[in-house]
Order: structure tokens, then C-alpha cells, then sequence
């Protein structure tokens, strides 16, 4: 065992499940500094190690145990640091936390939704008669998953509870501030910031999806082969068509900490239950 893996090993004893006086662990991931910035601001007692250069920093979230950490934009950053973040920590369940662009017409920026399933929108076959997407295949066993990836039921639902109780901060609209809504939905993935109407309304229609962004299924299909309950929570900064700059410019930070607020809630009704 190098020194590093050491530390790593000695930093989370525990509160591993399974050692002695263990507590469950809660796996919290970001993409950039932005989605993090309020979670780890909320940590009690936080230690920080580093893992392959990444930061995992192990505290407390509202009286839950967690160990949070930022993956970096895209799949590829996504899949690794998910994969150190188990490998690792093997925590009992792993929430995304984020922005997304809104596919879905009856959404606007500021309302988060909940990947009930996610799918990668670019795992596909580019054909003349359209694009169709394919089942990824796990690597060790070469099985097909699923198309879209099913969020963890009981986590879910406990999203969906603490969603109707939450006091989130309201969101600049024409007609003055007003709540997001929670719903949800289904999240597309895929390796490009998505700024089009025509391209939007392609993956609405094609997949049925109500957000689009760059990590969550990957993260959703190394939990799925591993057998860890996973959920995605975004909320949307902007809908995903020619305004998406400006308008992730003017909703990023409120979109971010919305959803990091949700997952406050949710670790807090965790550490209830355990």
C-alpha cells in the first residue's frame, strides 16, 4: 500500500460501513467549484485528503456523515472521480448536485429537477434517418445497462418529500421573484453545452427529457454497475437554446446553490433515518 492510499485508508476508519462504530456515508459530487462552493461551506469538522490530485473532504452535512467532492466537467472527469469516490469511500449513496439547461417547455430556469432517470444522449448511432441511442455495456461483464438509468427509489422519494417543504430562494422573473418548482424528470447527458432551440427540442422530443448537462449519467452508470443508490439533483440555469449564456450567466449561482440546498435537506432527513 502506497503512503497515499495510507492516508486515504486512515482518513475515513471509521465511518466506512462495516468498521467499527461506523456511521453511513453520504457521496456528494459537483462539477465545478460553483455547484460545490455552498455544500462545502456546511461541512462540520471538514478534512480534506487528496486522491490521484483529487479533493475529497470528509465532515458533516446537516448531521450526515458525508465525504464531497468536485469531479470536473464531462463524462470522462465524471466516471473517474466516481469511481475513486467508491473505490475509496464506499459510500451507502451518491448525490449529484448542479445546473442544467431546461429542455423541457413548462420549466424555466430555476426549477430543479430530480433524474427519476438519466440517460447519455450521446452514446448513439448517427444515422441518416436520425440519431438513436444505445445501451452502454458494463466493462467487466460485458452485459448491456439500461438506456436510461433509474434513480435509487427510496432516495427519490425522499427528494421528492423534502422538495415540497423546502424554503428555496426565490428566482428574478418579469413578473416579479417566484418559487421553483421541483419535479421529477428525466436528464440527458452528453459531451456539449447544449445552446439551440432545434437542437433542444431534438433531444426533448427524441428522449423525452426535461434538462441536459455533462456528468450525470456517467456518475448514474459507474453507481449502477457498482450497486450504489444514486441520484442526480439540477436545477436548470437556463433552457438550453441561443440565450443559454447570458442566461446561465444571470441564474448560475442562484441554480447551484438551489440544488445544493435540496441536497442539505436531503442529507438532513438521511441522518434522521440513521
Amino acid at each position: 500500500m502506497t503512503a497515499m492510499m495510507l492516508g486515504v485508508t486512515l482518513l475515513i476508519v471509521g465511518v466506512l460501513p462495516g468498521a467499527a462504530g461506523a456511521r453511513r456515508l453520504t457521496g456528494i459530487l459537483g462539477a465545478f467549484e460553483a455547484e460545490v462552493a455552498t455544500l462545502r461551506q456546511a461541512l462540520v469538522a471538514p478534512r480534506d485528503t487528496t486522491c490521484l490530485g483529487l479533493t475529497f473532504t470528509v465532515g458533516e452535512l446537516r448531521g450526515r456523515p458525508v465525504v464531497l467532492t468536485m469531479a470536473g466537467v464531462g463524462k470522462v472527469n465524471a466516471a473517474m472521480t466516481t469511481t475513486l469516490l467508491l473505490e475509496h469511500f464506499q459510500p451507502n449513496e451518491v448525490l449529484f448536485s448542479g445546473i442544467a439547461g431546461g429542455l423541457n417547455p413548462d420549466l424555466d430556469p430555476g426549477d430543479i429537477v430530480l433524474g427519476a432517470r438519466v440517460v447519455h444522449h450521446d452514446f448513439a448511432v448517427a444515422g441518416d434517418g436520425g440519431t438513436t441511442v444505445m445501451a452502454t455495456h458494463a466493462p467487466a461483464s460485458a452485459t448491456p445497462n439500461p438506456i436510461y438509468f433509474p434513480a435509487d427509489t427510496s432516495l427519490l422519494a425522499l427528494a421528492i418529500e423534502v422538495g415540497r417543504d423546502l424554503a428555496l430562494a426565490p428566482i428574478p422573473a418579469r413578473a416579479g421573484p417566484r418559487a421553483p418548482r421541483v419535479v421529477a424528470g428525466v436528464i440527458a447527458t452528453g459531451e456539449s453545452f447544449v445552446a439551440s432551440a432545434a437542437r433542444r427540442q431534438e433531444l426533448r422530443d427524441r428522449l423525452g427529457a426535461d434538462a441536459v448537462e455533462m456528468e450525470g449519467a456517467a456518475v448514474a452508470q459507474i453507481c449502477y454497475q457498482l450497486g450504489t443508490p444514486c441520484l442526480v439533483v439540477r436545477s436548470l440555469s437556463d433552457r438550453a437554446d441561443s440565450s443559454a449564456v447570458q442566461d446561465i450567466e444571470q441564474f448560475y449561482r442562484i441554480a447551484a446553490d438551489n440544488s445544493a440546498v435540496l441536497v442539505m435537506g436531503i442529507a438532513a432527513r438521511l441522518a434522521r433515518r440513521n
